[in-house]
């Protein structure tokens, strides 16, 4: 069939550069382990222990249009996995029963008004519509038993559709369902495994062997996903020549037979994909396990065998890199950073206004003290808030960002939108954790004045929170400049040393081969250049308090005792569980 076989020839193709960046990034590991641990960036706020992948974040009774284009109401619950589970109702769902369906809404787009979502169905179409035939596509909005729709348009899958009686019902599920198309685009690829860092690697150099240095939108989910999302990348222009003009039915009709064909094809290949990259990852493991004994026994003469073809690569490279990324780079970044920092650093002010606020209102609530099935309630609250006016202050970044393209190529502004709404999800998570925690002990130290303790606890949260902050910040912006401009300098400077990487191949002792890579360490390189330019001008808005970022780690640490959080039991030792 054809949908397989082309997962089959892509996977052919990519399966070399995973196992050379699985033995790449595995002597890096063992190398790491040798060595002494690098210094980690101090982080004062506490974090909680990852949740069990089980524990619910979210369940309602939601009303959902099923497949026989009927509304029917599921008790939809989402678990700390993000996974969207519709079942037939709270009884099944408590008696255990499987859920009817599962789902991982990874690319999704969330809209609310059928207007735009049918303009983004008919962008995805790829031949123009000019009468727009749409009242049979999507639900009709007479008959919708609910007034607040939510639309979840989904790459090569079928879309999905529900609807609330109630605005702030709608509200808090539009909150749950962009936290899982965040985490379910970012959080596979965000381990920091030996096999997640190699296939980033692999896919990486595999797009830039077929002439693609651009930040790649579809680089979201599991490695399976984004194999697939390469296969349809490519499997599409011929599925539209041979299948759209043989397509007589009316225009509706073509758009849910494409729709539907597409989808299946997508299923076939990722299915034959799992099976083929289950394999290739069990082969690299093995590999792996066959190599350590070299990699330990051999550590220093492969180092020196690096060292040398760096010093080769460097004398050739270095000074043009330095001379494209002081002119063609350099100039941009002070206003790149600008644009980057005030949608941010905003959308993390706001989010200190709602904990403190969240806070504050706890300490009211709370004066007379003692530790109550109430407070425990509005502690886990807390943990938890909504957090999509802050969301939408980053999501300015698409407007804020749009000339990227055209300077830089850059147009994944998704991605850095989604990594920096999870960091800040992190941070607010921590400060609820350490309010929690600060709380408990305060409390127990000061019982006959439990309002003093109390906003003790806030302020010291408080204190850390900008701390975290403005050092979180510092690292988001960091990354995405390199991101937005290293592709810029690779595809800017691939034609002059793509022959003259080739040839330095013949350098590498054969025995080390496995784990000295050419393209590797001139990666490696541009990115040392780049990074000094971006390390200035990050530090340069720092030391003029930009934003409240911090010059270094010792800015805010100096300024108060109040920072340092003790020690602090948990409240299950305390309660004596």
């Amino acid at each position: 069939m054809l949908f397989v076989g082309c997962a089959e020839a892509e996977l052919k193709e990519f399966g070399p550069h995973y196992r050379t960046q699985c033995s790449v990034v595995f002597f890096s590991e063992v190398q790491g382990e040798l060595e002494k641990p690098k210094e980690k960036i101090k982080q004062l706020l506490k974090q909680r222990g990852p949740p069990e992948a089980g524990e619910v974040l979210y369940e309602e009774q939601v009303l959902h249009f099923e497949d026989t284009r009927k509304w029917k109401e599921r008790y939809v619950v989402v678990r700390a996995n993000y996974c969207l589970e519709c079942h037939n109702s709270f009884e099944t769902f408590v008696k255990g029963v499987p859920p009817c369906h599962k789902l991982l809404p990874t690319g999704g787009t969330v809209l609310t008004t059928e207007e735009k979502y049918m303009a983004m169905v008919d962008k995805c179409f790829p031949v123009c519509e000019t009468n727009n035939v749409n009242e049979k596509f999507a639900p009709p909005i007479i008959g919708m038993p609910g007034q607040f729709p939510v639309y979840l348009r989904l790459p090569y899958r079928r879309d999905y559709y529900f609807c609330f009686r109630q605005e702030t019902r709608q509200a808090e599920f539009l909150s749950i369902l962009s936290d899982c198309i965040r985490h379910q685009n970012q959080d596979f690829l965000k381990k920091n495994t030996v096999e997640v860092q190699a296939f980033l690697n692999a896919v990486h150099l595999y797009r830039q062997e077929k002439g693609s240095y651009d930040s790649w939108n579809m680089l979201i989910g599991s490695d399976v996903r984004v194999l697939a999302n390469l296969v349809m990348e490519e499997l599409l222009p011929s599925l539209e020549k041979d299948m759209l003009p043989h397509l007589k039915a009316r225009k509706t009709d073509r758009k849910r037979v494409w729709f539907a064909t597409v989808e299946a094809a997508y299923i076939l290949v990722q299915e034959r994909l799992l099976e083929g990259l289950t394999a290739l990852k069990e082969e690299c493991r093995t590999a792996a396990h066959q190599q350590e004994v070299l990699i330990r026994s051999d550590m220093d003469q492969i180092l020196n065998s690096r060292t040398y073809l760096e010093g080769k690569l460097r004398a050739s490279v270095l000074e043009p890199a330095e001379k494209f990324c002081s002119e063609g780079v350099q100039p941009y970044l002070a206003s790149v950073l600008e644009e980057l920092m005030g949608p941010i650093s905003s959308g993390f002010q706001e989010a200190r206004l709602l904990s403190d606020s969240q806070m504050d209102q706890l300490c009211q609530d709370f004066q007379e003290g003692g530790v109550t099935n109430e407070l425990k309630q509005a502690l886990a609250k807390l943990s938890r808030p909504n957090l999509l006016s802050c969301y939408q202050r980053i999501n300015s970044l698409h407007d804020q960002l749009h000339n990227l393209q055209e300077r830089f190529g850059f147009s994944n502004i998704s991605s850095l939108v989604h990594s920096t709404q999870i960091d800040l999800q992190q941070l607010v998570e921590n400060a609820a954790y350490t309010f929690h925690l600060l709380l408990y002990k305060d409390i127990e130290d000061n019982p006959g004045n439990a309002g003093s303790a109390m906003e003790k606890s806030r302020h010291r949260v408080l204190k850390q929170y900008d701390y975290d902050s403005g050092t979180v910040r510092k690292r988001i912006l960091h990354e995405a400049l390199v991101e937005i401009t290293l592709p810029y300098i690779k595809k800017n400077l691939a034609p002059t040393y793509k022959t003259e990487l080739q040839g330095l191949k013949q350098l590498i002792y054969a025995d080390y081969s496995n784990f000295v890579h050419v393209h590797n360490i001139y990666e490696g390189i541009l990115l040392q250049s780049l990074n000094k330019e971006v390390i200035k001008v990050v530090e340069e808005a720092a030391s003029l308090k930009k934003h409240n970022l911090f010059t270094d780690s010792r800015d805010l640490l100096s300024r108060s005792s109040l920072l340092s959080t003790p020690s602090i039991p948990t409240p299950a030792a305390q309660s004596g569980c």
